[in-house]
């Protein structure tokens, strides 16, 4: 009786061996199958193991090395010698000079204590343009992609505050003052182990002045400007500025604002407010004529404002009247369906970037204020945001052709336009270097500019050809007016 009994339970201990086996063979097998794949049926599941090669890092591509060890002259030593600073486009004088009121808050100016129920909220502040290199240092300080490590790097920033440097000495004659300081920075990177990586083409700088000031060709003192854009070295590199040149190693990026974001809330408040707003003025003019520019249309401009009873013009140069006061020209703007915006001094303006603010939709006369200026922060299309009346020469500026131009635009075009100009705020301001936006804010998209452009340059150079190719080529037909005006 015990024999058969044993044998059986013989059996039933192989088959439960077997079963065993079977079934943590299965086990294993799905085991590592939802290991591979981390998904299963649509269900997330445990990932017991992490494979190097399917591990993304969120900053691939986007990794920024900074030159923290620039010598301070080049940067913070300018700011601690603020007073010698212009705040303007002229020489040092009583009016100009100091600029230390302005560098309190990272860069971004004092506060507006008293906005007058111009201002929605207290994300607003009196910001000197020209500190632009300033308030993107700071915000490159919270840049969540930096590294130490220069080989990980996908550019190489260089923290220079080459236009406040370059402001001590724009008007002296002795062009060896003048340039002496381009050349030692471009002396001291030259010099460094980053450089020879890519020969300075993967590192950029940012200017709070047009590029303009950085290209003196002749050694002639009467000339304008300091000759660092022409140095060899810096030819190697990029620069981001408030107005590009010529030049295709020069990238314009917006002026800064007085409008300083600390949240996303604070930008659709802003944008729910000028929505909303009243125009009672059909288009307005703010700024000053250039009776010294033979080429300005300015005059001619300002003279078809003034006979029209639906046009507002703001003398910016009249006594009592201080454009510089965020709240003076945002009143005006945001009163008006239409901001004129002819150039300045220069192709480009701040006052574009106001009109913007303001919801006031920009009306441009040459291609340069704008359209081949801010490639990575404005749309390609640039009829969705704004008006053209090309002028290229300062009698196509027929009488009351602007009024007409706009009286011709329908309600629905013009609503269309406006709801573009206000969609576009947040690309076109610098958020509080302190907090941050959810969105991308101006400087995000310089920073997303400037990384694809130096990937594209790498891509040159792993397909075996000469990056210096077009890399700092001039380009004579950037700032022409098209053949078809559209």
């Amino acid at each position: 009786m015990e024999k058969p009994l044993a044998g059986k339970c013989h059996k039933e201990v192989w088959f439960g061996i077997l079963v065993s086996f079977v079934l943590c063979f299965t086990i294993l097998c799905f085991d590592y199958s939802t290991s591979k794949l981390g998904i299963y049926n649509g269900v997330n599941l445990l990932v017991r193991r992490v494979h190097p090669y399917i591990t993304r890092d969120s900053c691939y591509g986007r990794y920024i090395y900074v030159h923290d060890d620039l010598p301070a002259k080049f940067n913070d030593d300018l700011l601690k010698n603020c007073q010698n600073l212009t705040t303007g486009s002229k020489p040092k004088n009583s009016d100009t000079q100091n600029m230390c009121p302005y560098i309190v808050n990272l860069g971004l100016g004092p506060e507006i204590e008293e906005p007058e129920g111009v201002l929605a909220n207290e994300s607003w502040f009196i910001t000197n343009p020209y500190l632009l290199e300033v308030i993107f240092h700071n915000k490159m300080k919270q840049y969540k992609c930096l590294t130490n490590n220069s080989n990980q790097a996908s550019a190489i920033y260089v923290p220079s505050y080459v236009g406040l440097d370059a402001s001590l000495h724009l008007w002296d004659f002795n062009l060896t003052v003048r340039d002496y300081s381009a050349k030692d920075l471009v002396g001291w990177l030259s010099g460094k182990p980053e450089w020879k990586k890519m020969w300075g083409r993967d590192h950029f700088m940012v200017a709070g002045r047009t590029s303009w000031d950085f290209r003196r060709q002749k050694e002639n003192s009467s000339d304008w400007g300091t000759d660092l854009r022409f140095l060899p070295e810096s030819m190697n590199m990029s620069m981001l500025s408030v107005e590009g040149s010529l030049w295709k190693n020069d990238f314009a990026i917006p002026y800064p604002t007085n409008f300083h974001p600390a949240n996303d809330s604070d930008v659709v408040q802003w944008q729910n407010r000028v929505r909303s707003q009243k125009r009672p003025f059909l288009f307005t003019f703010v700024g000053a004529p250039r009776p010294d520019m033979k080429d300005s249309i300015r005059g001619k401009l300002i003279d078809q404002c003034q006979a029209s009873s639906i046009c507002k013009f703001l003398h910016c140069g009249s006594s009592g009247i201080n454009c510089n006061n965020p709240v003076t020209v945002m009143r005006v703007f945001e009163s008006s369906v239409y901001c004129l915006q002819p150039p300045g001094d220069s192709h480009t303006r701040r006052s574009t970037f106001d009109s913007f603010l303001a919801g006031c939709i920009p009306v441009f006369f040459h291609p340069a204020t704008a359209y081949t200026q801010y490639l990575w922060h404005l749309p390609e299309n640039h009829t969705k945001y704004s008006v053209f009346i090309p002028v290229k020469e300062v009698e196509d500026l027929k009488e009351g052709i602007i009024e007409k131009t706009l009286l011709g635009i329908s309600k629905h075009e013009e609503l269309a336009m406006r709801e573009e100009v206000i969609r576009l705020i947040p690309n076109l301001v610098y958020a509080d270097p302190k907090s941050g936006l959810e969105t991308k804010d101006a400087f995000d998209l310089a920073v997303q500019g400037i990384l694809e452009r130096i990937e594209n340059v790498r891509e040159v150079t792993t397909e075996g050809k000469d990056p210096s190719i077009g890399f700092a080529d001039e380009d004579n037909f950037k700032f022409t007016f098209p053949e078809t005006p559209e």
